[in-house]
């Protein structure tokens, strides 16, 4: 791996009180906030499937039962909601890292990604949603 050049800050070192990659640090945090409570109650819910079905229900009996959502849309949610939050992390960390004197080679070296992919995320804006 090819280790990283120092890199002179040009932005000040105190906070921006509009701090991009603040304000996605804490939507990243409530997303995974939320995660844990799908993942709690994920669990739950298999439990009580692997129990309903040791009973002999059948899994439309199950299903319907619990009513919405339903395990595997639990799941898609917490991919969602975290691919999104990371998402918006990233491209403000990257619009970050430019704005302060780092490369495009060596922000796709620290991202491991490729320079046009830096390119692309610093096309976007940092607090798209």
């Amino acid at each position: 791996m090819t280790a990283l050049a120092p890199v002179t800050p040009n932005a000040p070192a105190a906070a921006d009180p509009s701090d991009d990659v603040l304000d996605a640090i804490e939507d990243l945090v409530a997303a995974l906030a939320a995660n844990a409570q799908r993942i709690e109650e994920t669990i739950r819910r298999a439990d009580a499937i692997r129990r309903e079905r040791a009973a002999g229900r059948s899994y439309r009996q199950i299903e319907t039962a619990w009513g919405e959502p339903v395990i595997v849309e639990l799941a898609r949610q917490n991919l969602a909601e975290l691919s999104k939050a990371a998402s918006r992390l990233r491209r403000a960390e990257v619009h970050a890292l430019y704005a302060e004197g780092m490369t495009m080679e060596q922000i796709a070296v620290l991202f491991g990604v490729t320079r046009q992919r830096v390119s692309a995320l610093l096309r976007a804006r940092p607090a798209d949603r």
